[in-house]
């Protein structure tokens, strides 16, 4: 009876393991194999913001030359609100197999120091894939602000503290913090008057009504050169590739300064190597595309198609880091 049980249980037992080792096999070649066909269905592309802005268009201009690239259509899906946290943490909780994708921006990385609870961690929670875009700021004032320059501006900042004005697009915004940075960076203080959006601020400026603004080059290129108002530089680490004429920030007495508008790819965290590498080379040969760089060019926009996986996450972290030392530096309250 004994041997029986034996002869009867031995094929179950083997059949048990090797099922164990088949399912374990399996799971190890998952990524593999989930790369080796990826894409074999649309992608989503989350845009945390409305149709319409600079983060949309970014991401329009792009997806659809990527989608040909990878095969598959590239589908928009923008889910707005909350500064951008809306939309990235929907990305944050998707599974992460290399089919719901999001355009990350300079605000995410500000937002971690300006607001007391995001329900994702930019830096743990995510896939870092390619740096995008860049879009430089610019400082420019009312014609009749004496400074010309930035190193008289800061003079003139520190003969009268507190009095000079700038306008924003808000408490929190790029805009807002570009000027801190300056400010701290420079040992100087102004008044901050935040508006609802950037126009209106750059409006006010012309008219006079305050000293400074800070704007998206494009917005504020047209008027440096009608003469409405005067640049005193661009906030991007290197000159303007559309506008070479105008010098940076950090070239005039302000070294290591750069604040700009950036638009990167981000996928949930644990999306497998091989998927990442497949994106990156895909945004890498878009943004090579003479044609999609005259674009971003002519927007007032600089392509980087040269920034790897991990030169964006690094980015990321120095960003986080450096936000966070300009809020508790100027003194604003996180929210």
């Amino acid at each position: 009876m004994k041997s029986l049980w034996i002869r009867a249980t031995l094929p179950r037992r083997r059949q048990w393991s090797a099922g164990i080792a088949a399912a374990l096999a399996a799971c190890a070649f998952t990524p593999i194999a989930l790369a080796a066909g990826y894409p074999e269905k649309p992608v989503r592309w989350v845009v945390p913001s409305t149709a319409g802005g600079g983060t949309d268009t970014t991401t329009r201009i792009i997806a659809p030359k990527l989608g040909d690239i990878l095969g598959q259509q590239i589908v928009i899906d923008n889910r707005g609100g909350a500064s951008g946290n809306i939309g990235a943490d929907y990305v944050a909780r998707a599974a992460p197999d290399g089919y719901t994708l999001l355009t990350c921006i300079a605000s995410h990385a500000s937002n971690a120091a300006l607001m007391k609870k995001i329900p994702f961690d930019l830096a743990r929670d995510f896939a870092p894939v390619s740096l995008m875009v860049t879009v430089p700021e610019m400082i420019v004032s009312h014609p009749s602000l004496p400074a010309k320059t930035v190193k008289e501006l800061v003079a003139l900042a520190k003969a009268r503290p507190g009095q000079l004005q700038y306008a924003t697009g808000g408490i929190g915004s790029i805009q807002h913090m570009a000027m801190e940075l300056f400010l701290n960076m420079t040992a100087t203080k102004m008044l901050h008057v935040p508006y609802k959006a950037t126009h209106p601020a750059l409006m006010d400026t012309i008219a006079g009504h305050v000293h400074l603004t800070v704007v998206a080059s494009l917005s504020a290129l047209s008027q440096v050169r009608s003469g409405r108002v005067r640049a005193y530089g661009v906030t991007s680490a290197k000159r303007m590739t559309g506008a070479p004429d105008i010098p940076t920030i950090a070239e005039q007495g302000v070294p290591g300064y750069e604040a700009v508008q950036w638009f990167g790819l981000l996928a949930p965290a644990g999306t497998p190597r091989e998927i990442v590498t497949r994106l990156h080379a895909g945004i890498v040969r878009v943004l090579q595309d003479a044609e999609v760089r005259k674009r971003f060019i002519d927007d007032g926009a600089e392509a980087t198609p040269s920034s790897s996986p991990e030169e964006f996450g690094a980015l990321i972290r120095s960003e986080l880091a450096k936000w966070r030392k300009v809020v508790k530096d100027s003194g604003i309250q996180p929210e």
